[in-house]
């Protein structure tokens, strides 16, 4: 499935601010353009680098006032995902060594608290170690967690949103990894754009390591869906904001889109 994809972002600082963007899908092309004209001004200092997960990162400064960032790229969206109900879970010594820093407990997924683990056994009950386990969770999550605005915020982990009932995409994922970590299943956080997301905007999800392979987990959608377009993933949130600035700024809009491409 290709997509033509994109987001604008206006953002607002009184002062010249360094900022760290994760904007741009790992894979793919993409055009820029800032206040209206193609491309990066060189005074803004622009440059990209990958990260420590792949992940494409825009290092650039922001002058003070309003400005504009818009970025559009043809992608390639993973199609429908297998639902691979026999993949099963992988001993920790058995692991590829990859996958080991995503057993770890996180900023935002308290995995070693026992609370934690005892949620967990009482999600799975007596699913099959592996995929049946995963997918248990995330049912569990969608059913019991109310999507909201305003109920959590940057310090918000998993075990807050589980107190609240309640969260956004990040806050899904946050728990959804938290209690596959919890029973020793490699999980990790993804952003990207998902394709006739209601409202459309970044998006968050899961991965966890199943098999010999990561497999998608939306704690969001009631079916599995396809059409993702992956910019990021890593431990949690922390790892994969798609922007971090080191002065204060203020962002006044964030659009995003996604139209099929028939031209394959």
């Amino acid at each position: 499935m290709h997509v033509r994809a994109g987001c604008e972002l206006a953002i607002e600082t009184d002062v010249a601010a360094p900022v760290i963007a994760m904007l741009r899908p790992r894979t793919g092309r993409a055009r820029w353009h800032v206040n209206d004209r193609a491309g990066f001004d060189p005074a803004l200092g622009f440059d990209e680098y990958l990260d420590g997960f792949g992940n494409r990162c825009q290092r650039f400064t922001l002058p003070p006032g309003l400005t504009r960032i818009r970025l559009q790229t043809r992608a390639v969206a993973a199609p429908d995902p297998d639902a691979m109900p026999e993949a099963p879970a992988v001993a920790p010594a058995d692991l590829p060594a990859s996958t080991l820093q995503f057993l770890l407990p996180s900023r935002y997924c308290p995995s070693d608290r026992a609370a934690m683990y005892a949620r967990a056994l009482e999600i799975v009950g007596d699913a099959a170690p592996g995929h049946a386990q995963v997918e248990a969770i995330r049912r569990w999550i969608h059913d019991h967690l109310a999507y909201r605005y305003g109920v959590s915020d940057a310090s918000t982990d998993a075990q807050d949103t589980l107190a609240q009932g309640a969260g956004v995409c990040r806050d899904f994922a946050h728990v959804g990894m938290t209690l596959c970590r919890a029973l020793d299943i490699p999980a990790r956080m993804v952003v990207g754009w998902l394709h006739d997301l209601k409202p459309m905007d970044m998006h968050a999800w899961f991965e966890a390591y199943l098999g010999d392979a990561w497999h998608t987990f939306d704690a969001t959608q009631a079916t599995p869906r396809g059409g993702r377009v992956v910019i990021a993933h890593g431990r949690d949130a922390a790892d994969v904001a798609f922007l971090t600035s080191y002065r204060p700024l203020r962002t006044v809009s964030i659009q995003v889109w996604t139209e099929l491409d028939a031209v394959a």
